[in-house]
């Protein structure tokens, strides 16, 4: 059984494995180990495993395997199935366990694995050893080719296989046959029933049109195709850094551009909001979307048809983006009299040279100063990762840097897996330089990731130590509760740095703008050893700094 899986996992190109030992899944640790084509990374803790294999998937486009022993170790892999099936990342989930008659019935290391992540995943597929024998081969070579099909179709995900396995589990047979096979699927469309589009070119010829862009992995093609859009006097483009889209047709700072405008005021309004990519970071934009009246809401892409961010979903369209966008560039698309671009154009140049003014009025070291001068010093040609809350939330005030790439968790927006996700992509891509901005909190709750070996050198991190979670500082609610500082922002006092040298790891502490500015050209010199920078921010005024940022921008 255990070699019929392993053939099906290379007939669908599935050649790296991210393995954490155990004992029930040392069958497949020796099968994956001796197989010449296959590659294993070993990360002991299951869920930083769950997420450094997100990493890999997300960085290389295809699938990775990840393999744990029985019991409660695939539990620890939840928060990455659940952010790889919110992101449409595909991930081979492989589970190894007892035999179903040995479940519920006091057997050492046991739980119900079957289904356990039945709310998060694309398919799931259970195999036993008990009833698995020369007649039922076949059978089985059809089921699980129809699992691993799922990695290779147009809505990709996790997908999860159960094993169950009998002892003894550390013997070796002789292998006499390969059992690949591979299932031929439909190919999806790439073009839209003519009579549909030409509705909808004559829809935005005649509105004013909004297109929002969650995110993507680079894609050019949807960028100029989206560049002809731009050009139309009725057509808007937002986008955010992490939807890998740059153009100066575009507005990149959302947030920054919403602030400059009474979002009651018609002009500003879209009739008709086409949305692509995944998760959009600005609540700010969302919340006007949702109560600006839209009238058509055209939803592209295969993912999640269903999903109805901003209330107003008139029709899920399961093309790739740019075969749509391609699409409607082949219509003569007119120049109607709505200066839709124009105006959203104007307010968001001024809003971008206001920010460049903004000078912070405190002498100790901000989080606004901090991401100021990385903006003024990442290198170009770095994959930029970010972590969430408040981090993510930064970063999209600056426009996205030229040749710089961003990466985040924004499935799910956890903080459970941002350093393992970042170590992930940086182990399978050396040949970049990858950097990872952290908060405190995130960077404790994931330091399990340091555990890693060989720590790549082509991985640097930079941890933002303001004390506790800063995000509750700034959103509504939160800043304003007395249970903040303990149940919400949960104030910490540990040294991000004092954990990273406990792993092995060379850091350096600074605390004062001056420092910053000096050292952190000196931290990107890929030369340099240090790959862990812990800032500490005043956490008293971080806040204070970032209204005061909006406001300025106001005036």
């Amino acid at each position: 059984m255990v070699q019929l899986i392993v053939d099906q996992l290379l007939a669908y190109g599935i050649r790296k494995v991210v393995v954490s030992p155990g004992s029930r899944n040392a069958p497949f640790s020796i099968a994956f180990d001796e197989h010449p084509e296959i590659e294993t990374f070993v990360v002991h803790d299951e869920r930083s495993a769950g997420f450094i294999a997100l990493g890999m998937a997300q960085e290389l486009g295809e699938t990775i395997a990840l393999c744990c022993t029985s019991g409660s170790a695939c539990l620890n892999y939840y928060p990455a199935v659940s952010e790889a099936f919110y992101r449409s990342i595909p991930l081979l989930v492989l589970t190894a366990d007892r035999p179903a008659v040995w479940i519920n019935h006091g057997d050492g290391q046991t739980i119900v694995q079957r289904d356990v992540y039945k709310n998060h995943i694309m398919g799931s597929l259970e195999m036993d050893e008990d009833v698995f024998d020369q007649k039922s081969i076949e059978q089985h070579q059809e089921d699980l080719a129809h699992l691993l099909a799922i990695t290779t179709s147009n809505w990709k995900g996790p997908i999860h296989l159960n094993v169950g396995l009998n002892e003894p589990l550390y013997q070796t047979v002789e292998k006499t046959v390969n059992y690949g096979k591979i299932l031929t699927l439909g190919k999806a469309t790439n073009r839209m029933d003519a009579s549909n589009m030409e509705v909808i070119v004559q829809e935005i010829n005649q509105s004013k049109v909004l297109i929002l862009c969650g995110q993507m992995t680079q894609d050019l093609k949807v960028q100029q195709e989206l560049i002809k859009l731009a050009s139309f006097p009725n057509v808007v483009v937002l986008v955010e850094n992490t939807s890998n889209l740059q153009h100066e047709r575009f507005i990149h700072c959302i947030d920054r551009t919403l602030n400059g405008f009474d979002q009651k005021n018609e002009v500003y309004q879209p009739d008709i909001l086409i949305t692509i990519g995944g998760a959009v970071v600005s609540k700010r934009i969302k919340a006007y979307l949702r109560n600006v009246g839209i009238k058509k809401h055209y939803k592209i892409g295969a993912e999640f048809p269903e999903m109805d961010t901003y209330r107003c979903l008139t029709q899920a369209i399961p093309l790739e983006p740019s075969d749509f966008f391609e699409q409607i560039n082949e219509y003569e698309l007119t120049a109607n009299t709505h200066n839709f671009n124009g105006k959203w154009k104007a307010v968001d140049i001024v809003a971008k040279d206001r920010s460049l003014d903004f000078v912070s009025e405190f002498s100790n070291l901000t989080d606004m100063q901090v991401f100021q001068n990385i903006q003024d010093y990442l290198p170009e040609d770095h994959i930029l990762h970010l972590a969430n809350s408040s981090v993510v939330r930064y970063a999209q005030l600056f426009d996205p840097l030229p040749g710089v790439r961003y990466e985040s968790n924004r499935g799910t927006s956890g903080i459970d897996g941002s350093t393992s996700t970042a170590l992930g992509a940086a182990i399978v891509n050396p040949r970049k330089q990858h950097v990872l901005i952290s908060g405190d909190i995130s960077f404790l709750y994931d330091s399990n990731a340091l555990w890693y070996e060989p720590f790549p050198r082509n991985f640097k991190l930079i941890v933002i130590q303001n004390y506790g979670g800063g995000i509750f500082k700034i959103i509504p609610g939160p800043a304003d509760s007395k249970q903040r500082e303990k149940y919400f922002e949960a104030k910490q006092v540990k040294s991000p740095a004092s954990i990273a040298r406990a792993f092995g790891l060379q850091t350096k502490t600074i605390s004062s703008l001056d420092e910053l500015i000096e050292y952190l050209p000196l931290f990107f010199d890929p030369s340099n050893e240090t790959q862990v920078l812990e800032v500490q921010t005043d956490d008293a005024n971080n806040a204070i700094d970032l209204d005061r940022y909006f406001e300025f921008l106001r005036n």
